[in-house]
């Protein structure tokens, strides 16, 4: 559906239906990137590997340029332990534990570490799946291709007039083999993926203004002095007094009950001193 005609044998792609694909491929690019995942790039064969070992590093993106190791992306957990090794040896060298290896366990270890920098150096720092992987050969890469389909990574590829566009999720079609239209699909993709993590940048700084713009308004809310609430001046009303003529009765009272027992208190024993002297 992408060749424009045939000449002498050779496929002709349209360009229209590339522009249009190359656009949708780095706005997809762009959103995954803003999002703050990783891409990988699979490009194996001997005209891409520069060319995408040049551009993807400056977005600091994982990329694999020498053997596809297969389970790469199936089997991922391997693949860590791998990275982890070579971890190991890079900090062996930097505690002063390598000194106490003899020479040919320094031997052994130089070469296992080269071997797997040749191989996991690119991807060292992607700890996880990737969000998206791009191949820039899908025959060749087919392995790449199977194993990112059966995890559901959507795929981006250059796709050649020899190779089937409906494998992959956003196809390019474009000439795989030259080494010119493959750093100028390349430079258009590293462009979008380097305006997402931009994008993804000011997002961020404008949500750390936001918040410390907050955090300063609220602290000039506590800082503020509180207004004086208006003290209400208390009238002290007059108490009335009780008239005094009110208690003068009831004191007299009680002084006459406490004479009328001291009075029976005082007969009492006048009584009785009579009974005995009957």
């Amino acid at each position: 559906p992408y060749i424009f005609m045939e000449k002498n044998g050779i496929h002709i792609i349209d360009l229209n239906k590339t522009i249009v694909h190359i656009e949708q491929a780095a706005a997809a690019m762009k959103q995954i990137a803003k999002s703050g995942k990783k891409i990988l790039f699979v490009a194996t064969k001997k005209q891409a590997k520069e060319i995408v070992a040049q551009r993807v590093a400056k977005v600091n993106m994982p990329y694999v340029t020498e053997r596809w190791s297969g389970g790469m992306l199936t089997n991922f957990q391997t693949t860590r332990k791998s990275i982890r090794k070579m971890t190991v040896i890079d900090k062996m060298k930097s505690d002063g534990s390598w000194d106490t290896l003899n020479k040919r366990e320094k031997l052994f270890k130089s070469r296992q570490r080269e071997k797997l920098e040749k191989t996991f150096g690119s991807i060292a720092d992607m700890t996880r799946q990737p969000a998206a992987i791009f191949i820039v050969d899908i025959l060749k890469e087919h392995i790449a291709l199977a194993e990112a389909r059966r995890l559901n990574i959507p795929t981006f590829a250059i796709v050649d007039t020899n190779s089937n566009p409906k494998m992959v999720d956003f196809p390019i079609p474009a000439n795989d083999d030259a080494t010119k239209s493959i750093a100028l699909i390349l430079d258009v993709i590293c462009q979008a993926i380097q305006d997402g993590l931009e994008d993804r940048k000011n997002l961020k700084n404008d949500s750390s203004e936001d918040s410390e713009e907050q955090d300063v308004a609220v602290a000039a809310v506590e800082t503020a002095p509180v207004a004086a609430e208006p003290v209400k001046e208390t009238v002290e009303e007059p108490v009335a007094e009780a008239p005094a003529t009110e208690a003068e009765p009831v004191a007299e009272v009680a002084e006459e009950a406490s004479e009328e027992t001291t009075e029976e208190a005082s007969e009492e024993p006048a009584e009785e001193g009579s009974s005995t002297e009957a």
